[in-house]
């Protein structure tokens, strides 16, 4: 059985952007307001960062149920990682996520300066100058026969479509817009020369956009 690329639970703007102008340590989505991305998926009883018991259950909790199912490594970009430009000044940044990250498999975070891998609880972060081929090989040799999750940013998701890696998208659209920042797409059309397409709507708003392989 093959191995997959895939991309779940990745959230837009009903015009398309990932994330808005300005990423900085205290706004890691830059200008935007995170919560109007990604709301619907901290609600569902299955998110991967939920603490407390409860949570709404249905068609969105179905989708967060999915997003860790069978996969076995993540590719990330260095933006996703952190706020930081250029050559890191030091190492003791290690993610947004805290001392637990919500992974719990082998990260890939592709960067033009690497540093030294670490471990956090269950995930271990490597740093690689690579292409997207090369990085892809890395992270399903470590993923041990499952799939690997591409995490983003958007140029990440850009560039690994660009190089026709990926297999299956799942992106969920916000009823917000951005109207700056950066832009996975202008129509969803755009990958239709390559990718079926199924738009679920969902009641909490999101239209649930699935794309796979023609």
């Amino acid at each position: 059985m093959s191995q997959l690329l895939r991309v779940q639970c990745f959230c837009v703007s009903r015009d398309g952007f990932g994330s808005g102008e300005g990423q900085s340590l205290e706004r890691p989505f830059g200008h935007a307001d995170p919560a109007a991305l990604v709301s619907w998926a901290g609600a569902t009883a299955s998110w991967v960062n939920r603490t407390e018991p409860g949570g709404t259950r249905g068609l969105d909790d179905y989708f967060t149920r999915d997003h860790a199912a069978n996969i076995g490594a993540e590719i990330m970009g260095r933006n996703k990682f952190g706020p930081q430009r250029g050559p890191w000044q030091d190492y003791s940044w290690q993610g947004w996520w805290g001392d637990t990250p919500p992974f719990h498999t082998p990260v890939f975070v592709l960067t033009h300066h690497p540093r030294p891998s670490f471990t956090l609880a269950d995930t271990t972060f490597h740093f690689l100058d690579a292409t997207p081929v090369e990085a892809l090989a890395r992270a399903k040799e470590a993923a041990a026969g499952r799939d690997v999750r591409l995490g983003g940013g958007v140029a990440t998701v850009r560039e690994f479509l660009a190089a026709d890696l990926v297999d299956t998208l799942h992106i969920a659209v916000a009823p917000v817009d951005l109207h700056r920042g950066e832009r996975l797409w202008e129509s969803p059309d755009e990958l239709l020369d390559r990718f079926h397409l199924e738009k679920v709507p969902s009641p909490s708003g999101v239209v649930h956009h699935l794309f796979w392989r023609r």
